[in-house]
Parts: C-alpha cells; sequence; structure tokens
C-alpha cells in the first residue's frame, strides 16, 4: 500500500465557492438566459482561461470590448468586479483544511487555476491561504493546468 505523503487542495470550488453569476445574475436582472448567453458566448471559460495562463487582465478586457463592443460594459465588469464573484468560504472543507494543518501528518499544498491578478484578491480576503506550505498558481506558471512538474517544487515526484 502507498504511504500517503501529501495532500493537494484546490482553492475555487473546493475551499472558497467561486461563481461570475453572483455579478452577472445582477448585471442581467435576474434573467439567467441572458446571463448564460453572454457567459457562453462572450466572456466565456476559454477567455478566463487564458487569463488563468497569465495573459494579462487588462489586454484581455480589451480585447474582447474591440470584439464585443456592444458589451463593453459587461465585459469591464468581469475583472472589474471578480472579488464580487467570491461567494466565500466553503466551510466543511475549511474544517477538514484545518484538521489536517493541525494533524501535521502530511504536506498540504494548493493550487488554483485563477489567474496571478485574481489570485491576490483572494489571497487578502481568505486567511486560511496563509497555511499552506505551498500554492500553486497557474497564471504565476503560466499554464492552463498545472501539470505534475510544477509539484516537484513542493512535494516529492509522482
Amino acid at each position: 500500500m502507498t504511504k500517503i505523503e501529501a495532500i493537494i487542495f484546490d482553492l475555487g470550488g473546493v475551499l472558497i465557492d467561486w461563481n461570475p453569476e453572483y455579478v452577472f445574475l445582477d448585471a442581467f436582472n435576474g434573467d439567467r438566459e441572458k446571463m448564460q448567453w453572454f457567459l457562453n458566448n462572450i466572456c466565456t471559460m476559454n477567455w478566463n482561461e487564458n487569463q488563468d495562463a497569465g495573459y494579462p487582465l487588462v489586454k484581455a478586457t480589451n480585447d474582447l470590448v474591440k470584439q464585443f463592443p456592444e458589451y463593453e460594459n459587461y465585459i469591464k465588469m468581469y475583472y472589474g468586479n471578480w472579488e464580487q464573484m467570491l461567494g466565500g468560504a466553503i466551510e466543511g472543507s475549511v474544517k477538514i483544511l484545518k484538521h489536517l494543518i493541525d494533524n501535521r501528518a502530511y504536506k498540504v499544498v494548493a493550487l488554483t487555476n485563477w489567474s496571478s491578478e485574481t489570485f491576490p484578491i483572494a489571497k487578502k480576503q481568505f486567511d486560511f491561504l496563509k497555511w499552506f506550505e505551498g500554492i500553486v498558481v497557474s497564471g504565476e506558471e503560466k499554464t492552463r493546468k498545472p501539470y505534475k512538474e510544477i509539484f516537484n517544487n513542493y512535494i516529492k515526484p509522482f
């Protein structure tokens, strides 16, 4: 049986509730269908992941505004109101994290696919992000997926 030496936590959706709907449902006056169309066709997850991989937020926003000038105000809201997309800590997961940190039986690290520009917003808001032995931020690594080679600095290779 393999001994577990390290535990890796994802941040968005695991420890921190992150959802663009917190901004855009209000922006579209509760019209979920219009909001979903906008997020599926203008500020898409693919577009967001490009910034999560290191593309500058201002440049990405300006690029998209040039493509879709009629949606300029909504596009600018995406990163302009990013902090409002943070719904709060997912308390059950944070309790598990706290238990593992206090236990000290494992190396506990984290990863996030957030931009290097948005991650500091979350880091400032959530004190438990200081508990980790290391955090891999895809925007700092300039990658969409934190491949196992990146973790070699934090834990033994897989």
